[in-house]
């Protein structure tokens, strides 16, 4: 599943190819997605201008100047294309998997793939977006200013659930995922499984700055190129390649020396989800 680098990497490709464009023509493909698209989605759409885009957690906001917000969600598998005018100003078919269409004045093109169907569009009025059901309630972005370790410690306080859960509780934080959660506890040298009301204000301190750390990295790489993900205009993410613990079972850590002092990184399941860490720098 994209995660926040990767959503925040084709937010990044929607504004710069479409902000401030209006849009011409719009069409949908199939009922829905994971749940059917709001009814005349398509109507609705044509001609409004584009306004604007943010993210929030791992749903991308697209504001329209007639009040109202398109909230867009990539599922596990999927993934934004964009392109330039076709011959004579025709629509072009849609691709294989391509379920919802954008097209602007300007010779913009923007369809969302997603071949599982696991991905959301929404329309909703921007005076309720904040209280959508999907979006209310989430905790502070982990790049903004609410975010830090005296936040994560306050949450955490008293707490026997694991550093992991907590961190991809998204009423915690917004937006943390399993690859980018590995990565930052790996850097603080937290194991994943230690208990949230067991860890000290100064880890939690290092581990918020090491979250924005990884985050940071991450999005300037154009996230993680996992399955499905690429970004907006066809090329890979590159993170991947700095990943230090996340999928490197069994290989050498980078951090120390090898055997005997260190076997190398390994995998233990949390709530179905797979966890990486060197189990000599993040001692349980």
């Amino acid at each position: 599943m994209p995660e926040l680098p990767e959503v925040e990497t084709v937010m990044r490709g929607m504004r710069v190819h479409l902000e401030g464009h209006t849009i011409s023509r719009a069409s949908t493909h199939h009922t829905g997605l994971r749940w059917p698209f709001p009814p005349g989605l398509a109507r609705a759409l044509e001609g409004q201008r584009i306004d604007g885009f943010a993210r929030r957690g791992k749903y991308i906001l697209m504001t329209l100047s007639g009040g109202m917000v398109v909230v867009l969600h990539l599922g596990m598998s999927g993934r934004v294309l964009l392109s330039r005018p076709t011959a004579a100003g025709r629509a072009a078919p849609p691709a294989l998997h391509e379920h919802l269409v954008i097209e602007t004045a300007e010779g913009a093109r923007c369809g969302l793939v997603d071949p599982r169907r696991f991905g959301m569009v929404d329309l909703v009025p921007a005076v309720e977006v904040e209280r959508h059901r999907l979006l209310a309630g989430m905790g502070p972005e982990p790049l903004g200013n609410r975010f830090g370790g005296p936040w994560l410690a306050a949450k955490g306080r008293g707490r026997r659930t694991s550093i992991k859960a907590l961190l991809l509780d998204q009423r915690v934080v917004a937006g943390l995922g399993n690859i980018y959660v590995s990565e930052a506890l790996f850097r603080a040298r937290i194991h994943p499984t230690r208990a949230a009301g067991a860890i000290s204000a100064g880890e939690y301190d290092e581990l918020a700055a090491q979250v924005r750390a990884v985050l940071d990295e991450a999005i300037a790489a154009g996230g993680s190129s996992l399955r499905d993900y690429v970004q907006p205009d066809g090329e890979l993410g590159y993170f991947q390649h700095a990943w230090r613990v996340y999928g490197r079972e069994g290989l050498g850590c980078p951090d120390c020396p090898g055997p005997p002092a260190c076997d190398g990184v390994e995998r233990i399941t949390q709530s179905g989800r797979s966890s990486f860490f060197c189990p000599r720098l993040q001692e349980a």
